[in-house]
């Protein structure tokens, strides 16, 4: 089995997750992206032009000594990752943002990443019981397992019987 599987290690399928699927504490690990050059440029072009985002020339000059993600499109990846395989797909009713995101290491060129999350804590919501909230900690990691991304998002799910 391979360290970072890219099925579910959930006992429901995303298409059948709701609230009570997600249970505090347990952590899921999600297979990944890899990330090219041509991306890291097209994004930052487009969304986030500095230099060491979209000039490999001028970025193996820069503070970081080559090319790299930008930050948002790191956040990008790793919701992409996580919208496909942990939220669920007949329950997600939005979020009401994130905490404590953080980029704690460059993304380059070539660099393979996976998701894990852990969630941290669930609670029905006190105003309306159909709903539930599940805090999670999300990282993206790198093929070493070290966090690249550290983000914790807050979602609103559907309860299976609707209260």
């Amino acid at each position: 089995m391979s360290p970072h599987p890219e099925g579910d290690s959930f006992d429901v399928p995303v298409g059948d997750r709701y609230f009570e699927d997600y249970v505090a504490g347990t952590i899921h690990e999600y297979g990944g992206v890899t990330v090219s050059e041509r991306e890291i440029v097209d994004f930052a072009s487009r969304f986030d032009p500095q230099s060491f985002h979209v000039d490999p020339v001028a970025a193996a000059h820069g503070p970081f000594g080559g090319l790299i993600a930008s930050g948002w499109h790191t956040v990008a990846l790793m919701m992409q990752l996580f919208a496909t395989h942990y939220l669920s797909a007949v329950a997600s009713l939005g979020s009401p943002g994130v905490d404590e995101l953080r980029w704690l290491r460059p993304v380059r060129p070539g660099d393979h990443l996976h998701l894990r999350v852990t969630i941290l804590d669930t609670r029905r919501s006190r105003s309306d019981p159909r709903r539930g909230i599940v805090r999670t900690l999300a990282e993206l990691l790198d093929p070493e397992d070290r966090p690249v991304l550290r983000v914790t998002v807050v979602n609103l799910l559907s309860t299976r019987n609707g209260g």
